[in-house]
């Protein structure tokens, strides 16, 4: 019997692997090329079989929202002084040339992912775009000056399915820290923050079908992590596993007619979910307005990730 369970754990491992094996995924953020979070991220993701290139801004460009401009040569360092001035206004890591940073906004930098990187890494675009997870949580109306967000929108409109990740607890410290302080609060945030992320992702990627309906985007929030100041583990939010997945609309109203869900066609907003425990919510929004979607456009995201049952209900 023993033999039979390791036997179906390994096949399980192994679907699991080429279900992601030759998907192409985008990364991106806000916060820069070499903070922390999005380098923990982009290790989740290729452990995960996941085909992975970076292009992020040079340095921090947090609530820039949708604006862009040319790329210019570096006039201070990139952030963490992990390139110097006078660098290109394009570059990349040189042990690892899928680590890019683009010296401009994120909107810039996703463009540049899309338009130059995947076609040089992939031989076509990309299958998904993965921004964030962003440090600190975009909620609501702080949306619209999102840069995270901005970037997730841009790659909508330019025709490739795209999620905002944006996560509580996350810090705005260098990549290094993941093994200079593998201990901390900070570290563990970023590590359980990439693996939801992952997660998420391989869920709504792995049904045949279109992904998301066009000129849409998904945003997910994730609520603060629970560590005392030297890592230990203190409350009910300390694990990937602690956390549970609901489906919500950007903002509060009393008058919305949503997409039925757990008995109800009103969605809890995503600011009241998130703040309400170890929560991860998951909104649908037009990617142009960055406003909430009707229960149509809705829907066919809830049933792409209901079969999962990764998706709760929320009791408020």
């Amino acid at each position: 019997m023993h033999c039979w369970t390791y036997l179906l754990s390994a096949i399980t491992l192994v679907v699991s692997f080429k279900n992601a094996a030759g998907q192409n995924i985008v990364l991106t953020n806000d916060d820069g090329w070499a903070v922390a979070q999005i380098r923990a991220q982009r290790d989740s993701l290729v452990s995960a079989g996941f085909n992975v290139v970076l292009s992020a801004p040079a340095v921090d460009r947090s609530g820039t929202g949708s604006s862009s401009a040319p790329p210019q040569p570096l006039s201070q360092p990139c952030e963490f002084d992990t390139c110097p001035t006078g660098s290109p206004a394009e570059g990349f890591n040189a042990s690892d040339a899928r680590l890019n940073y683009v010296n401009s906004f994120p909107v810039d930098a996703v463009r540049f992912g899309i338009q130059t990187l995947a076609p040089e890494f992939f031989g076509s675009g990309p299958e998904f775009i993965v921004s964030g997870p962003n440090v600190g949580n975009n909620l609501g109306t702080v949306t619209q000056n999102s840069g995270t967000v901005g970037a997730a929108c841009e790659a909508a409109k330019e025709g490739f399915p795209a999620t905002a990740f944006s996560a509580a607890t996350a810090s705005q410290v260098s990549y290094t820290t993941l093994d200079s302080s593998p201990d901390s609060p900070s570290t563990k945030s970023a590590l359980i923050y990439a693996e939801l992320t992952t997660n998420f992702t391989r869920t709504l990627l792995a049904p045949a079908g279109q992904i998301l309906p066009a000129g849409v985007i998904v945003n997910v929030n994730y609520a603060a992590t629970t560590f005392t100041l030297s890592g230990t583990p203190n409350g009910d939010c300390a694990s990937a596993s602690d956390f549970k997945w609901v489906f919500t609309r950007l903002l509060q109203s009393s008058t919305a007619v949503d997409v039925e869900d757990c008995g109800s066609m009103r969605l809890p907003d995503e600011g009241t979910v998130v703040r309400a425990g170890c929560f991860a919510s998951v909104t649908v929004m037009n990617a142009t307005t960055k406003s909430d979607v009707s229960a149509s456009v809705q829907a066919p995201v809830l049933n792409r990730l209901t079969p999962s049952a990764l998706l709760t209900c929320f009791d408020a």
